[in-house]
């Protein structure tokens, strides 16, 4: 096996994901595991490093990582730093864990227009990874709790939160909307998830939309197993339609939104942009690993 140039880690709260990556920062080799940090029992997280990372820990390259590894309930907590944040303020949070050498990139905080803080953690370095330093981009990361993120030159200027994928599941696990039926396979785009995002991007109560779902089925407006996808359209077009608020209001340029993310999630979120009137760009899929790269090479830590 070949010497890398980094070995970077994506390390959530479900699953942990490695790269090794050349002297360009491109991915040579990638692994996965079911090692996220709700799955590491008693804080043994150097034997899940040893296990994710299998015959690379031979291989002498720097390790870096970014996530929930770094969080309160994680290794050890890389402490957030504030935005507007630039490539040197997260090289200067860097949270080294000497045992393994490795060192955990920080998350970063910001606080709303009514002073209550948000955060995040690993969408900062996708965002390093999926936006160039001399553009100005408005990004969107899907996930369970969604991310959008205004970046400037370099600096993440300010971001905000949506619930968005939480609520889906919950919504679908715990409510009697769950319960009136879901499609065999959730991962297509049908029609009823487009009249969804109508629902949601017109609505100004998302609480009032959502019961929709069981009035529609009532009346034979919906079928039964089509519930998930307007319920996931109609979450889906509620943040947009509050995210592009959220970005005009800040003086954003709310035209145009840069997709990063899983590729299927990815999809609805272009879809139900495209029904908004906003134009889209796909970010890099190895936005994480790349994001590793440049905050590592800023840091001065690749050889």
């Amino acid at each position: 096996m070949s010497a890398s140039t980094l070995i970077a880690i994506d390390w959530g709260t479900t699953s942990a994901r490695a790269y090794r990556l050349d002297a360009r920062g491109d991915v040579r080799d990638e692994r996965s595991a079911a090692l996220g940090i709700s799955q590491v029992v008693g804080g043994r997280y150097h034997e899940a490093l040893a296990t994710l990372l299998g015959d690379w820990r031979a291989d002498p390259a720097p390790r870096l990582a970014c996530g929930m590894i770094g969080s309160r309930q994680g290794w050890i907590e890389a402490p957030y730093v504030a935005c507007p944040a630039s490539l040197d303020t997260l090289v200067a949070g860097l949270a080294p864990v000497r045992e393994a050498t490795l060192s955990i990139v920080p998350g970063l905080i910001t606080r709303d227009r009514s002073g209550t803080p948000d955060v995040m953690r690993g969408e900062e370095t996708q965002l390093v990874g999926a936006v160039a330093a001399n553009e100005t981009v408005l990004a969107v990361l899907p996930g369970t709790h969604s991310k959008w993120a205004h970046v400037e030159h370099g600096r993440v200027i300010d971001f905000t939160t949506y619930m968005t994928g939480e609520l889906y599941g919950v919504l679908l696990a715990h409510s009697i909307l769950g319960r009136m039926g879901t499609r065999a396979d959730a991962s297509m785009i049908g029609s009823a998830f487009t009249r969804g995002v109508e629902r949601g991007l017109g609505t100004e109560s998302v609480t009032h939309a959502i019961f929709g779902a069981r009035t529609l089925v009532l009346t034979g407006a919906l079928p039964s197993n089509d519930v998930d996808d307007w319920l996931s359209g109609v979450l889906i077009g509620d943040e947009i339609r509050a995210a592009l608020a959220w970005s005009t209001d800040r003086g954003t340029d709310a035209s145009r939104v840069r997709i990063i993310g899983d590729d299927r999630l990815a999809a609805r979120y272009e879809t139900a942009l495209a029904q908004a009137g906003v134009a889209i760009e796909r970010g890099d899929r190895h936005a994480a690993a790349r994001g590793l790269w440049r905050i590592a090479r800023q840091a001065g830590l690749l050889h």
